[in-house]
């Protein structure tokens, strides 16, 4: 009987050395391999470092008395009194409060719609007409948000603003309402001011899964006699669950990032309770006085929780057997 090479007895003896042998070269082996998309993306790891992991030094701020003038041996530091300042602030939690109210909005609205959109626009045949509607959609997300401000804002006026103009020959309202000026009415207003600035860009994801499904399942459908509301409900809706689950979870990670031009340049001191969110407060009661600690505190904060929430989803996703991020 012959003996087997010393690597093959090795393995019979500690086969996770092996494994873990084997493993590394094949991982080695894939990067040789792909050299090419290696050095395509070396260039954004470049760009990841530096603006983004190099800069995070900066969050010592939060721990200090921050002065400019001084260096960074020369701050005074005092530990957590910047966090316990925001949480003891009331304003900090009318913000808050904003800040999660007009994300949450916005993410609702900015799902059904852009889904919707996309699902209405798969269903037109007359190509030039499709084209036209997809071109038009897009348009709002190119204009700038000063440009887009001053149409809502117009839009909304008392005096002659189209949405009081309808409104009131409708019989829906009795005399015009001076919108910007409910300030229970501002998340709403801001939402679909979203909506309408945004849903014909966010329809591009999800066109370019739906050119992804199989023509035949369709075909299939068609043969057995399916609506075109079955197709959608059977066929393109369960196709499209996977990009939805993942946009949803990267969305989710930015809870806390409910805008700023949107608010600050349709905010007005009528509706300031609550048009102002956690950015505006950073610039208000950080930046603009001078209080760089706080503005920073305020800046982990939202990393935090963003964090919080991104992994949770991811977790929660992948318990259920759904596509996740990692």
């Amino acid at each position: 009987m012959q003996i087997g090479s010393k690597a093959a007895v090795k393995e019979v003896i500690n086969p996770s050395v092996s494994i873990s042998t084997k493993t590394k070269k094949s991982f080695f082996q894939r990067m040789m391999s792909q050299k090419a998309l290696l050095a395509m993306s070396l260039p954004f790891l470049v760009w990841l470092v530096i603006f983004k992991y190099i800069p995070l030094w900066g969050w010592s701020i939060a721990f200090q008395d921050f002065k400019p003038a001084r260096s960074l041996s020369d701050q005074e530091w005092i530990g957590l009194e910047h966090f316990k300042f925001l949480f003891s602030d009331d304003n900090f939690w009318r913000v808050l409060r904003n800040t999660i109210g007009m994300s949450t909005i916005n993410l609702v609205l900015g799902f059904v719609t852009a889904i919707g959109l996309a699902l209405l626009i798969n269903e037109i045949r007359h190509i030039r007409f499709k084209k036209s509607v997809q071109t038009i959609s897009y348009l709002p997300h190119f204009i700038s948000w000063v440009v887009a401000a001053s149409i809502v804002s117009y839009s909304l006026s008392l005096e002659n603003g189209i949405v009081n103009i309808v409104l009131v020959n409708l019989g829906i309202i009795d005399e015009p309402i001076l919108w910007l000026g409910k300030e229970k009415w501002f998340w709403v207003i801001n939402g679909l001011t979203e909506v309408w600035k945004n849903v014909g860009w966010n329809t591009i994801i999800y066109l370019a899964a739906i050119t992804m499904i199989d023509p035949e399942q369709y075909e299939a459908a068609d043969i057995d006699g399916a609506s075109r509301f079955q197709r959608i409900k059977h066929i393109t809706l369960p196709s499209l669950q996977p990009t939805i689950i993942i946009l949803l979870i990267m969305n989710l990670g930015y809870i806390l990032e409910s805008g700023f031009e949107a608010q600050y340049l349709l905010g007005n001191p009528m509706n300031l309770a609550y048009s102002e969110n956690l950015d505006i407060y950073v610039l208000k009661y950080g930046m603009s006085m001078g209080n760089f600690s706080l503005a920073t505190a305020a800046g982990i904060f939202k990393t935090v929780v963003s964090f919080i929430f991104l992994f949770t989803a991811n977790h929660i996703a992948k318990r259920f057997g759904q596509p996740r991020l990692f």
